[in-house]
């Protein structure tokens, strides 16, 4: 019986596939993987590290397309089961609050989550230096695209799916223009998406595995249990054949998220299949979406595979809770408020 709840919505037609007999670990691929391949639309040779919400009864995601040109850009994409997608050829038409084109120099890796009556993009650009980049809309018709919400230099910006006393909250790694010396996680609040502050750090890399080494960054959306926030991020090692990106896990308290509760000491994916091993980027498997029914507890993991492909991953809230407490470890002063 399932003591773990999921806090949300039902979504009963969210993809899904029962675990394997004999699979091991708490998260599992789809047996069809990659759901989205090299050359998906013209003009667009790669599609990977992409976000996804359901939408009046289908699904839509804003996707990281790296074009022809190597530069990347955001464009939209809508499916009717999560898994056969069909994406737009032009990127996506941002505007500054006047209705002017608000374009910016690139954006990669977008998280895509609702607030409200709100649906918010967030992505990393380039504001004299890698920044983060947002944009929102209420019917994926008019994207306003906002000022850069942090100086540079930062990375990953994951947002509470709901305010947090009257607060958005939003996670970050502050981060060079390489790849990059800095590699905790840290989060700040905001009354109104223009003033932030409370900067507070959340977790650190390391621990006793060497899988997050190098640096840690936040994935897809927290998502709200009985437990606290459930997260799944990716963390980086070293190697000397390069680096390699592997997903993990995390429950941050409630109410205070900047609390780490537990946290898995050893990945929950890492590259295995041929579509995570090879690729334009070998070794990297990048979560940036989640798809929950709060009914059944499932959920599904949406991730970049090699940075050429986007590859989808099955967990059940009670599974994957169980395996972050199993496994927990504390690591520096991360159960901490994280204001020194």
């Amino acid at each position: 019986m399932s003591t773990v709840r999921i806090i949300g919505d039902s979504l009963p037609n969210m993809p899904w596939q029962e675990k394997p007999e004999g699979a091991a670990g708490p998260v599992w691929r789809h047996a069809a993987n990659p759901v989205i391949g090299r050359n998906p639309v013209k003009g667009i040779a790669r599609i990977f590290n992409s976000a996804v919400v359901p939408f009046e009864g289908q699904y839509i995601g804003v996707f990281r397309a790296e074009t022809i040109n190597g530069r990347p850009h955001l464009h939209l994409g809508r499916s009717q089961d999560g898994l056969k997608w069909t994406i737009e050829e032009e990127r996506i038409p941002l505007t500054n609050e006047q209705g002017e084109p608000f374009h910016p120099n690139y954006a990669y890796d977008p998280r895509l989550v609702k607030v409200e009556d709100t649906y918010y993009i967030i992505w990393c650009t380039d504001f004299y230096g890698a920044a983060i980049g947002v944009a929102k809309t209420t019917d994926f018709k008019t994207f306003v695209r906002l000022e850069n919400p942090f100086l540079p230099f930062n990375r990953n910006g994951v947002l509470f799916p709901r305010k947090i006393d009257g607060n958005f909250v939003m996670l970050s790694r502050p981060s060079d223009s390489g790849h990059t010396p800095f590699g905790d996680v840290f989060l700040s609040e905001s009354p109104d998406f223009v003033y932030w502050g409370k900067h507070r750090h959340v977790m650190s890399k390391g621990g006793q595995g060497w899988w997050q080494s190098v640096k840690i960054g936040g994935g897809p959306a927290p998502i709200e249990t009985s437990e606290g926030w459930l997260m799944f991020y990716h963390g980086v090692t070293g190697t000397c054949n390069g680096l390699v990106y592997s997903m993990g896990a995390v429950i941050l308290d409630k109410d205070e998220p900047s609390k780490v509760k537990y946290r898995s000491s050893t990945y929950v994916l890492t590259p295995e299949e041929w579509y995570e091993e090879r690729g334009f980027v070998a070794n990297v498997i990048f979560p940036c979406a989640t798809l929950t029914d709060a009914d059944t507890g499932r959920i599904a993991i949406y991730y970049g595979a090699a940075d050429t492909y986007v590859g989808v991953a099955y967990t059940t809230v009670q599974d994957i809770v169980d395996y972050v407490k199993a496994t927990h470890e504390e690591v520096g002063d991360d159960a901490g408020l994280g204001i020194m």
